[in-house]
């Protein structure tokens, strides 16, 4: 059995979708789960589309997710370089070799000439007209032209391109991991560009290149590569190389929200969630939000992605990355597209949330509260985050949801004051607030008993004083449990705060506003 080998091979033209953290993912997860070495490649072979800072961008978010691989452009390894621009020399040398064996040909035709060509088929009725079998006996390529005029081209420096030569009538078959036995028929293939004018490689020139040379054992990757697959599969033959032709597996696409169509840059911004791993400000100024500013946990992004196609079976739903990788294998992949449900990655956020310790929890918010307060209590947020791990979704939340703990800059809730403050309102509430003065231990047991006594002792009734104490100390009916949070405040806090609620609440009453 061989080694298992996978990579990973963005191309650095943007920051990475989602799509390619999920691709990355599952590279990854074989890897581990197999004892086998994960790669990252760079394929920057298109420089016209190249991005400063995108390259960065992509290992930024590998390192995030906690998938950093054993090679790569800074890790190096026995089969570098690894990024594609620094192995032109291997592509030109594989391509005369092509050359040589008859299995590509040189085109010296300009884009003219082809839009031409094109034009000439669709008149003839040809839908979808393409540079193969057909179409090429009338360009200008070294099947067409004399060796003499070929090699006087080459020697003039005459821009051209390198293209396979697929032979028509015959199918090309192979097995993916997903789809099972796949088949094409080559009348249906164009004769690929292998090397383009430039001298830089296409992708399905240094992919199969690459992938050989790196020795790859499986290629994990989109859907949108399954119809490049067959072209990919006549290198292997033509080089030689098809006993040593990786697995592939073709994952399905991810869905937008409604289910119809690839989810897309575009979907994030017009419905406000992230669909890359971290912000990202575009060339043109548009700003992209990513998950890791909207708040969430990396892990719980993992196990989200994990199952936009995938299923271990059974009723586990959260796991780690350490579980993960025992319990995943390719053949669980579905064939169909995953929709993207933010709903679902809010739920995973918040069960991840909910697994930390208050530790792990603190060094994720307190960058946030430092922020916010322009100090930082380390005791005091630990007293705070437990009342709060069940009700936050996304690590943002803590900040506003926990702004009585820190301030009293806060407004209330007058909705609430003007259905519940009555005319016995003031007295109950005074009565209230000097039964907490004198109470000792000031702390959650003690507070929430002599509250319920309070209530029965004076025949009232919940509905009667709860909303008016929870919006005198934080403002707000929403909240986590109150005595404990009574606790936390204190009781020097707790007092005053009543006080200033029985001064403003009647004002508001009245159809005022009055600040907290």
């Amino acid at each position: 059995m061989k080694k298992i080998r996978v990579r990973f091979a963005p191309s650095p033209t943007g920051p990475l979708h989602i799509g390619g953290v999920r691709t990355a993912l599952y590279n990854y997860l074989l890897a581990r789960k197999e004892g086998g070495t994960f790669i990252l490649r760079i394929e920057d072979t298109d420089r016209t589309r190249f991005v400063t800072g995108a390259e960065a961008y992509i290992k930024e978010a590998l390192s995030w997710f906690g998938m950093v691989p054993e090679e790569g452009p800074d890790q190096g390894g026995a089969y570098g370089p690894y990024r594609q621009s620094e192995r032109k020399e291997r592509y030109r040398e594989q391509v005369q070799m092509l050359l040589e064996k008859g299995k590509a040909y040189r085109a010296f035709d300009t884009p003219e000439e082809i839009a031409a060509m094109k034009e000439a088929w669709q008149a003839k009725g040809v839908h979808s007209p393409k540079y193969d079998a057909v179409t090429r006996q009338s360009m200008r390529n070294s099947l067409t032209l004399s060796p003499s005029e070929v090699e006087e081209l080459v020697a003039s420096g005459a821009p051209h391109v390198v293209r396979l030569l697929v032979d028509p009538g015959r199918e090309v078959a192979f097995e993916d991991e997903i789809r099972g036995e796949v088949r094409f028929s080559t009348s249906e293939l164009d004769d690929k560009v292998l090397l383009k004018g430039d001298g830089m490689p296409t992708y399905h020139l240094a992919n199969v290149v690459d992938d050989y040379h790196m020795k790859i054992t499986h290629v994990i990757r989109g859907e949108e590569w399954l119809s490049s697959t067959p072209h990919h599969v006549l290198l292997y033959e033509a080089f030689g190389w098809r006993a040593e032709m990786p697995v592939f597996a073709h994952l399905p696409l991810i869905l937008k929200p409604s289910g119809k169509g690839k989810l897309s840059k575009r979907d994030g911004a017009k419905f406000g969630f992230p669909v890359f791993p971290m912000d990202w400000e575009a060339e043109d100024g548009t700003h992209y939000l990513g998950f890791r500013e909207a708040g969430f946990l990396p892990s719980a992004v993992i196990n989200f992605l994990a199952f936009l196609g995938w299923n271990p079976g059974g009723e586990q739903e959260i796991f780690t990355m350490e579980e993960l990788v025992e319990v995943f294998t390719p053949q669980n992949i579905v064939k169909s597209g995953a929709r993207f449900d933010y709903d679902k990655a809010l739920w995973f956020n918040q069960q991840h949330i909910m697994k930390c310790t208050v530790e792990e929890l603190y060094e994720m918010v307190k960058d946030r509260v430092q922020s916010a307060y322009g100090v930082l209590d380390a005791p005091y947020v630990k007293e705070i985050i437990p009342l709060m791990q069940e009700r936050i979704k996304t690590l943002n939340e803590f900040v506003p949801s926990t702004r009585f703990f820190f301030t009293e800059d806060w407004a209330y809730e007058a909705k609430m004051i003007r259905k519940k403050w009555k005319e016995d309102s003031p007295r109950h509430l005074k009565a209230l607030k000097d039964v907490l003065q004198g109470l000792d231990p000031f702390e959650a047991p003690a507070i929430e008993a002599m509250v319920r006594d309070f209530i029965q002792e004076n025949a009232l009734s919940f509905g009667a004083i709860m909303p008016l104490l929870r919006i005198g100390l934080t403002g707000t009916m929403k909240g986590p449990d109150l005595y404990k949070s009574m606790e936390i405040i204190g009781r020097e806090r707790s007092i005053q705060r009543l006080e200033r609620a029985l001064e403003a609440f009647p004002a508001i009453k009245a159809g005022g506003q009055h600040p907290g």
